[in-house]
Parts: structure tokens; C-alpha cells; sequence
């Protein structure tokens, strides 16, 4: 089915629903997250915790997937993933990165950009044996963003663990295991009519304090 240019040209979405100010958020992004993480949770969002995780190469080339954020606090934003997928490659040898939320029914946008680094061996084995056994076969059973010849080679390997570990604890993978997101600025981003958003941005001025500045929108 062809859809004409000027379609998707004409798609537009008028914001109404809150204001933001520089006067009214927390001092701290951390605190003024989990303010808007609460409420998205509260608003029924499906999945408030997904994010676009954005990372690069060494020499600039940039990539981007949806991930999920699985706890927050002062110290960065944390999530789990494969050490030898693209994505962990990459942060190897580049650990800056950029994660954003975006949750539409409040009309609401966050981008973070900060640096990246693993998390405890023994955080990232708490966190692995909370996961659903099924999950935790799962990352055994797939050498993320390997290339594979069909998608049985990973059922085939999936049922083969299944079996070996149906009465045993499911051992964490060396390769797996979690990331923080050390934030250097968080921006927070409400819609607002006539594309006139409210844009927020704290950038951190030294270990312990924030600026606080609105952007032009």
C-alpha cells in the first residue's frame, strides 16, 4: 500500500496536557525521574520503563534499540544486556551513550547522556536468578547479534538447556550482565501548543550539584 508524502507531512499532534518550569522541578534530575516515572506508572503507560538506548563506535558510526530500564538512583540508570552483542562491542571501546524515554500519553520526553559502566559481578547475578528461568535459558541459549542459519539453531539449543538444567540452577553467563548510565545532563521534555514545548536540562557542574537551564524548543 503506497502512502502518500504529504500524509505523513500532515501528521500532527497538538499538546495541551501540563506545563513544566524551572522554578517547579526537583533540584536533582534523579528526583525529578522517578517524580515522572511515578506518575507515567500511575497513567497506566505500557512499559514506562522502555527506552531507546543509543550507543557508538569507536569512530562515531552511531546505533540505537529499545531496551529495558530495570532500576534507577543517584548513581545512573541501570539495565542488563549481552557484554558481546553489538551494542556491548561497542560500549567497549566507547562508553559514552545516551538513553530516552518517551511516554506520549503524558505528552512527555526524557533524554539522558552520560557515560557507561558494568555493574557488580554479584549485582548482575542478583538480578539474573530474579529473571523467569525461561529468561535466564535464554541468555544461554542466544549469542546475541551473532549471525545464525535459521531460527531453530536457537530453539534447538533453548530446548537442549531446558532439559539440562530442569532441576539446577541456571548459571549466569561470563557474558552477560548489567550496564549504569552515569549522567552528565538529563533533559526533560513537555509538549506544549504551537510546538512551544517546555524544555528542562540539568547539567551536572561537579559530583554533587546540577545546573538548571531551559532550552529554546
Amino acid at each position: 500500500m503506497a502512502i502518500k508524502k504529504e500524509t505523513i507531512e500532515n501528521l500532527r499532534q497538538e499538546y495541551r496536557s501540563a506545563t513544566l518550569s524551572e522554578k517547579e522541578v526537583a533540584a536533582d534530575p534523579i528526583s525529578q525521574f522517578a517524580k515522572w516515572f511515578a506518575e507515567a506508572l500511575d497513567g497506566g503507560i505500557f512499559e514506562p520503563n522502555a527506552m531507546t538506548l543509543a550507543t557508538a563506535t569507536h569512530d562515531g558510526k552511531p546505533s540505537a534499540r529499545i531496551m529495558l530500564l530495570k532500576g534507577f538512583d543517584k548513581s545512573g540508570f541501570t539495565f542488563y544486556t549481552n557484554y558481546l552483542s553489538r551494542k556491548g562491542k561497542e560500549i567497549s571501546k566507547n562508553p559514552a551513550a545516551c538513553i530516552v524515554f518517551f511516554w506520549p500519553e503524558l505528552e512527555r520526553q526524557i533524554r539522558i547522556e552520560g557515560t557507561l559502566e558494568k555493574v557488580s559481578k554479584e549485582e548482575s547475578e542478583k538480578y539474573f536468578h530474579s529473571r523467569p528461568k525461561e529468561s535466564q535459558l535464554g541468555a544461554l541459549a542466544s549469542q546475541q547479534s551473532q549471525e545464525i542459519p535459521d531460527k531453530t539453531t536457537v530453539e534447538n539449543s533453548w530446548k537442549e538447556l531446558t532439559s539440562k538444567f530442569s532441576d539446577k540452577e541456571v548459571p549466569k553467563p561470563a557474558y552477560w550482565g548489567g550496564y549504569v548510565l552515569k549522567p552528565q545532563i538529563v533533559e526533560f521534555w513537555q509538549g506544549g501548543p504551537g510546538r512551544l514545548h517546555d524544555r528542562i536540562l540539568y547539567k551536572r557542574s561537579d559530583k554533587n550539584n546540577w545546573k538548571i537551564v531551559r532550552l529554546a524548543p
